[in-house]
């Protein structure tokens, strides 16, 4: 099969023998046994180059794909006890990048200090396999198929303001109350805009409104704190205000909880290299547990 495959590639016997160690002759023979094997001619040889017949068009693709497979399955064992080296392209989102990934970084280099990191820093979503990132860590459902997924946590939302704007416009005790306010949410999600709770009749969502809109939750976050409005954001971007006093939360008895994935991805015709095998397990060993919802 190989053979035949690097004869197609190279337009003849005499370089694809060159390339695979062979004499033409015996490359010529392997072409002829796998012909007879299969009862199809494969090609038709002239002195000047090789055209491949129906069957050897059909057979080529597919023996071209199961080559490059066993390809991958070589290289994905031999590489599996190989040190993590290199340099690694990750993509994050602005969240979790600013708040977790960045502080965690030396711990991950001091394990692995052949690795180099690149981090994109970006909120957009891109095309992996375009732009060359090995790793990316999304927040969310996942609607790419063409991506391998490890769930590293589930994140949690949190409503909530700052002690001054509650003191300036009073704490709302109930979803209703919410609509007096002036509430702080993200263009780039216009879903987060309804807010979901829990009542005896089932989950009541309440649709808020402000006066400052942005489409960065780190912006959010600076708003909310400055005492501008009431927000929904996730826990691991609150948690460090929380706990410093800065934000309170609010409504909690009434929020619903909508668990929010978070996922480490990479595409899935590429191996796992041993850099990226060594990131996803950090990853899950690092925020698995969510951290930030410790008490420091």
């Amino acid at each position: 099969m190989t053979a035949f495959v690097r004869a197609v590639e190279t337009g003849g016997f005499t370089a694809a023998a060159r390339d695979l160690g062979l004499t033409p002759s015996a490359l010529s023979k392997l072409v002829t046994r796998l012909e007879d094997r299969l009862g199809a001619r494969l090609m038709q040889r002239t002195t000047r180059r090789l055209q491949l017949t129906a069957e050897g068009e059909a057979f080529y693709s597919r023996a071209r794909d199961i080559l490059a497979a066993i390809a991958e399955a070589e290289a994905e064992v031999a590489e599996a006890g190989a040190s993590p080296r290199g340099q690694l392209r990750l993509h994050c989102g602005s969240t979790f990048g600013m708040h977790q990934l960045a502080p965690a970084i030396p711990r991950f280099q001091a394990r692995h200090p052949a690795v180099g990191i690149d981090i994109t820093i970006s909120d957009e979503r891109l095309d992996m396999m375009q732009e060359g990132v090995d790793l990316a860590i999304r927040i969310g459902p996942l609607e790419e198929s063409s991506l391998v997924a490890r769930r590293i946590c589930n994140l949690e939302r949190v409503i909530c303001a700052s002690p001054d704007y509650l003191a300036r416009h009073g704490t709302p005790r109930t979803p209703d109350e919410l609509q007096r306010h002036n509430c702080l949410w993200m263009t780039s999600q216009p879903a987060l805009r309804r807010w979901p709770f829990d009542t005896d009749d089932g989950i009541r969502v309440v649709h808020v409104d402000g006066n400052v809109v942005t489409n960065n939750a780190e912006t959010v976050l600076q708003l909310a704190v400055a005492g501008v409005g009431v927000t929904r954001l996730s826990d691991v971007v609150v948690a460090e205000a929380i706990r410093a006093g800065t934000l309170v939360p609010i409504l909690s008895d009434w929020h619903h909880v909508e668990p929010v994935p978070l996922f480490a991805t990479y595409p899935s015709g590429r191996n796992l290299s041993p850099k990226v095998r060594a990131m996803v397990d950090f990853l899950v060993e690092e925020f698995g547990g969510a951290p930030w919802r410790r008490p420091r």
